[in-house]
């Protein structure tokens, strides 16, 4: 691919909801520009973007895929973006590498919640965007209500630069409102045309509201269209540009990328009206390690600033380094500095990226995106730049995990095997996380939903042959006591050499909520030799780790050696252990144990209209609504609720939300189980022992 300057150079990405058309879009533009002599289909997985075979068996894109290709002499980056909420982690690492957007609608569904989610990141981001309304040729299209709602969403600086020619079945063209012509579509060719007689009140009323939106948006033709005088076409139509290029107008095309009509419009549009990456003159960062701000020039000379957005993990090819230079210039055969970890990475090859294939080149300039293999110590959201001249850019803020499961390796030659694999897939995937539970044992996975793990799980298997079984995790629930209690611990066993034996009382109390355990010594006058003491502790952690009501650790207690007996032969460290755990069974008994549940602090944001629903459901989950207001034009009800009501409440929000809701969580405290749900807990416990001894 040949070297183009900054100026030349367009960095955009599709987003929308799932369905809407992304992919086949993507697919179209690569067709227009020459790059495939051939249309691929999502359905039969023949697609550039969705290469992946987990995509193509679900037919759906599940990665951020770089797509780039050349239009009216610029090279245009354009990357694919996922749009079901469990991928949500590919599409925010993108919005970060890209200095505009393209919305795709369907003209079917119109407006749709992922759409709504990242317009709102967009928005966050300054990113300026179009949308694009597309399948205006399926059952039940219309364009007009897409516009209503866009408008009754964003108001009146979204304006539609197109109107359809015909719907649904009959669709077959665009009026252009900007150069006032009709163009009719032929298997993805098309010729101007006289406006139909009948769009040409419809046609001259939306030109009128166009030529309005653009003279407001600039002083000096809002002054002359305020006095009457006629608008200069040449004045409006690069006062229209300058408006899309800063955000201040997004404008509305249409089409069907099945049948690739509007598409090569599409792209003049891109062309002409999305920014180079010269929107950012400045690079702004800070020095490692400290506050102090760094600021760099957008150019090629200066030193290098380059983010990373994505990783791909392979087991035989490695890890792909997807990366946006801001500044600089990042060159093959060289070296780059990591200052997250002040550690220097040796770049061999690099590339640019278009789907699964990789082209090589000598260099990535400022402003352009490429990749690079094997980096060692690089994640995504770390930053690459010169060690003379370090710089830390802001990280990519990814989303915390909201869905987990408990995965266990199906074969015992899988246990080595799997720690890498989840580490290499964590590398791959910021929104997916791993880790090891020490207090219910398990492996814990965690993402941003069922799907999104079970993509995951998949791909451990295909890239790293490594096949789990999963389930809903453990609730590491805990036990406790009431009341303070005494026991005796007794061991006595005669064998025919030495016997064992080892006497301990033992006096359990109660201490307040997450104080832990407390062992304290208080015997006198030798009852027990000192070195068996610690023998009598190390028998009642162990007990306390076994449970006594339901396999639970007990914690928030104390231990009270007051007392005990001896043998000068027959004693040993083995004989108080046991004794030990002895005395805190017998002591549990009388001590009125009981189990603690884990709360968490939730917070949910959702809109009025779903509030009454949520806060019922969070109800039936044993919550506690702690509070609520407003937040950016949302309800946000914060509340209490057991975390064993809580694992696939990302599901429930979902179907309560409609997708609208979003919650986060984290660890609050412990409290005492409700009887009803202890019972429960202690009846299956015996099950599964029963069933472990059958």
């Amino acid at each position: 691919m040949e070297k183009y300057p900054m100026e030349k150079i367009r960095n955009v990405a599709l987003f929308g909801h799932g369905d809407s058309g992304k992919t086949s879009l993507s697919e179209a533009m690569l067709f227009a520009s020459g790059v495939i002599n051939r249309l691929g289909n999502v359905g039969d997985g023949t697609t550039q973007s969705d290469y992946d075979p987990d995509e193509q068996k679900r037919q759906i894109s599940m990665n951020a895929t770089l797509l780039p290709f050349e239009w009216n002499k610029l090279k245009i980056n354009l990357i694919d973006t996922p749009g079901f909420a469990d991928f949500i982690g590919e599409v925010i690492g993108v919005l970060r590498a890209v200095d505009a957007a393209i919305v795709v609608l369907s003209a079917v569904s119109g407006v749709e919640v992922q759409t709504e989610l990242i317009w709102k990141r967009a928005d966050a981001r300054g990113l300026p965007r179009l949308v694009f309304v597309n399948k205006m040729d399926r059952e039940n299209a219309s364009f007009g209500k897409c516009l209503e709602q866009l408008n009754e969403l964003y108001g009146t600086k979204v304006v539609p630069l197109q109107l359809p020619i015909g719907e649904e079945s009959k669709f077959r063209g665009v009026v252009d409102l900007v150069s006032n012509k009709a163009l009719a579509f032929d298997a993805g060719a098309f010729k101007e045309e006289p406006i139909p007689s009948e769009m040409v009140g419809a046609v001259a009323e939306a030109r009128e509201k166009l030529i309005e939106g653009v003279a407001e948006s600039n002083d000096t033709l809002l002054e002359k269209y305020l006095e009457g005088e006629a608008l200069d076409p040449g004045e409006v139509n690069k006062a229209l540009l300058e408006s899309i290029s800063k955000g201040a107008l997004i404008p509305v095309l249409c089409g069907s990328a099945t049948h690739s009509i509007g598409v090569q419009q599409l792209l003049d549009t891109v062309a002409a009206a999305f920014p180079s990456p010269l929107i950012r003159p400045e690079i702004r960062g800070h020095k490692p390690g400290g506050e102090e701000e760094v600021v760099l020039k957008a150019s090629p000379g200066e030193p290098l600033a380059a983010l990373v957005f994505k990783t791909v993990s392979d087991p035989y090819v490695g890890k792909l380094t997807y990366f946006r230079v801001f500044s600089g210039t990042l060159k093959a055969d060289g070296a780059v500095f990591n200052p997250r970890g002040a550690k220097e990475e040796r770049i061999g090859q690099v590339f640019v990226i278009r789907g699964k294939n990789q082209i090589p080149v000598r260099e990535i300039i400022a402003g352009d995106i490429g990749g690079v293999a094997k980096l060692t110590e690089t994640a995504t959201g770390d930053t690459l730049c010169d060690r003379a001249k370090p710089i830390l850019l802001d990280p990519i803020e990814f989303p915390k995990p909201i869905f987990s499961l408990a995965i266990e390796p199906k074969s015992k030659g899988d246990e080595d095997k799997l720690g890498t694999a989840l580490q290499r897939l964590a590398d791959e995937d910021p929104a997916f996380s791993t880790r090891r539970d020490p207090e219910v044992k398990q492996t814990i996975i965690s993402g941003m939903g069922e799907a999104h793990l079970e993509s995951v799980l998949e791909r451990m298997a295909r890239k790293f042959g490594v096949e789990v079984n999963s389930t809903t995790p453990r609730v590491p629930y805990k036990e406790t006591i009431h009341n303070p209690a005494k026991a005796e611990g007794k061991h006595k066993k005669q064998t025919g050499g030495h016997g064992q034996f080892g006497v301990a009382f033992v006096a359990l109390e109660p201490l307040p909520r997450g104080e832990g355990f407390e062992f304290v010594d208080k015997i006198v006058g030798g009852a027990i030799p000192r070195q068996f003491i610690p023998a009598v502790e190390k028998g009642i952690r162990e007990g306390m780790e076994e449970g006594f009501l339901a396999g639970y650790p007990i914690a928030d207690m104390r231990a009270t050696l007051y007392d005990g007996k001896f043998h000068p032969v027959d004693s040993s460290e083995l004989s108080f252990k046991i004794a030990g755990s002895l005395a805190l069974k017998n002591a549990l008994k009388d001590a009125q144990p009981y189990i603690l549940e884990p709360i968490m602090n939730v917070e949910i944001l959702v809109p009025d209209a779903f509030m009454g629903d949520v806060m019922g459901d969070l109800n039936a989950k044993r919550g506690r609504i702690m509070g609520m207001e407003q937040s950016g034009g949302l309800q946000l009800i914060k509340a209490q609720v057991p975390l064993a009501e809580m694992f696939r409440y990302s599901i429930d929000l979902r179907s309560l939300t409609g997708g609208r809701g979003t919650f986060s969580m984290e660890f609050s405290h412990y409290e005492e189980t409700p009887g009803n749900v202890a019972e429960k807990i202690i009846a299956a416990y015996k099950a599964e022992r029963e069933k472990a001894s059958s």
